[in-house]
């Protein structure tokens, strides 16, 4: 595929931050989006406006409602998924409800002509490694029911897709920053308070990360895309990650430094998360493997942050 001009691509979770960038993306590159949206959604304003974008009012549960409005598609992009805050995100219940309404999207996908189907799986789905080391091929150990059924999804999906000849690519995202990301997250938080010379608390920070700018992550889901017709009616998990892996602490000092050195650092006196501080080491050899070997990122994490110094 060399562009994306009459592609009809249906994007679930488009209000979100990886789907509203993506469909973003897409738009600009000649693709027909078909964006749903739960009708009482109050993101729906943060999709931006374009003549190839097409707004259908329905949940991912109501996936198989949309058919008639679409009549065809050629990729399913299935970003949706619900509990992911700390009071549902180890709700079985909740997260079953996820994986159910996962599969009611991937035979909507099915019964538009879908050729390729994608799902925004987690880094959570690794859970514990013994040195933070998360590639494609390892044995997988969630220890919540949110990474649980991300997992549990890819295991009914597969071999749905495989049944159906249908490409499917499980895209297990890293950290993915920039600005519209989650208020609370480290690099929003970090962003928002040092500029105005507020205290940030902060774990100990010793343990290794990965961040992504959101221009490169959808950049990748496209290229991804770009590239499936070398990949017709295979499943691969794919890790979507950046290749600048360190200790979290270094990525900290640099946005400090880049805030000019404003408002004080805490280190230690963040309450964890009940799995504690794990360090991340992904793999990006699939990724890189799907499109070619034509992968590399163009935002570096320096440059991402002043962007977000810059619209913030």
């Amino acid at each position: 595929m060399t562009n994306f001009t009459g592609k009809r691509i249906i994007i679930t979770g488009a209000t979100g931050f990886i789907g509203r960038n993506t469909a973003a993306h897409l738009l600009a590159q000649g693709a027909e989006v078909y964006a749903l949206v739960r009708p009482e959604s109050r993101q729906k304003n943060l999709l931006c406006r374009h003549p190839r974008l097409h707004i259908i009012p329905a949940s991912m549960a109501q996936a198989g409602d949309m058919l008639p409005a679409v009549g065809h598609a050629d990729a399913f992009l299935h970003f949706a998924w619900g509990g992911v805050n700390r009071e549902e995100i180890d709700s079985p219940l909740v997260q079953q409800g996820n994986i159910d309404a996962s599969l009611v999207c991937l035979h909507a996908a099915r019964n538009l002509g879908c050729q390729v189907f994608m799902d925004a799986g987690s880094r959570v789905e690794y859970g514990i490694t013994e040195d933070g080391s998360m590639s494609e091929d390892m044995e997988c150990h969630p220890v919540n029911a949110y990474g649980k059924a991300k997992l549990e999804f890819y295991h009914q999906a597969r071999p749905l897709c495989e049944e159906w000849g249908m490409t499917y690519y499980h895209l297990r995202f890293f950290s993915v920053y920039g600005n519209g990301d989650h208020p609370w997250s480290i690099i929003s938080t970090l962003v928002q308070k040092l500029p105005r010379e507020e205290t940030v608390s902060l774990s100990a920070c010793r343990h290794g990360w990965n961040f992504m700018d959101i221009q490169d992550a959808v950049r990748a889901v496209a290229e991804l895309y770009r590239y499936s017709d070398g990949h017709k009616g295979e499943s691969h998990i794919v890790n979507v990650a950046s290749t600048d892996t360190r200790v979290l602490k270094e990525f900290v000092e640099e946005i400090h430094r880049l805030c000019g050195g404003r408002g004080c650092l805490e280190y230690g006196t963040f309450v964890q998360a009940r799995e504690g501080a794990l360090s991340i080491c992904p793999r990006v050899d699939v990724l890189k493997e799907l499109t070619g070997g034509t992968w590399q990122e163009q935002v570096t994490f320096a440059d991402g942050i002043r962007r977000m110094l810059e619209e913030t």
